[in-house]
């Protein structure tokens, strides 16, 4: 029992160090927590909801969702429970940052790059990447990659000798049903149906 304790302990000072560096912001003490209590707490529901879907089908998981769901888990928990303080985000990227950042993502529509190094290449900390780069485009890198494949897809769909299958891996999908799924919930409509309405 000590040995997994100390291994624990170990476990979370590395994730709390990745977080307090990522942030560039002080050291927290222990997290605050009643033992033998536990604390129904929505947002890490939601979170670890988001994760298990994820990694339930590691095939069609990207590494910048896991990554930026993973980074705002520990922080919520850092910061709720352990009295981190945070610095809110003034600006955004540089436009160079930007540039850098959307050629990087556009390259690797398949999702699988960290965001460790979206953030290198910016020449910035993980976690003022992630703040910066949604306070100049809106949404998060993941969301931001997600909405450039649909946009992607909706090009190729105009070309009927390209199968939806085809169409899917080309935008970095795993399969046709994991891209049915989410052009779906970002058109509206499936891309059949978006094909039969748009097709040139």
């Amino acid at each position: 029992m000590p040995e997994n304790a100390a291994y624990e302990s170990r476990l979370g000072n590395r994730l709390h160090n990745a977080i307090v560096d990522a942030a560039n912001v002080p050291h927290i003490g222990d997290l605050r927590y009643e033992p033998c209590r536990g604390v129904d707490d929505p947002i890490v529901r939601a979170l670890m909801s988001a994760l298990y879907l994820a990694l339930d089908r590691p095939d069609q998981a990207n590494q910048l969702f896991v990554d930026c769901t993973m980074q705002a888990l520990a922080c919520h928990i850092a910061q709720t429970y352990g009295g981190l303080q945070t610095l809110t985000a003034r600006g955004g990227l540089a436009p160079w940052q930007e540039r850098r950042a959307k050629e990087i993502l556009e390259a690797n529509l398949s999702g699988d790059i960290p965001v460790t190094q979206l953030a290198r290449e910016c020449s910035l900390s993980t976690g003022h990447f992630s703040r910066a780069f949604k306070v100049t485009t809106g949404i998060a890198p993941h969301q931001w990659l997600l909405n450039r494949r649909i946009e992607n897809a909706m090009r190729l769909l105009r070309n009927r000798q390209l199968s939806l299958a085809e169409v899917a891996l080309t935008c970095g999908f795993s399969d046709q049903s994991h891209f049915t799924r989410v052009f779906t919930r970002l058109s509206g409509t499936s891309p059949g149906a978006w094909r039969r309405l748009y097709q040139e």
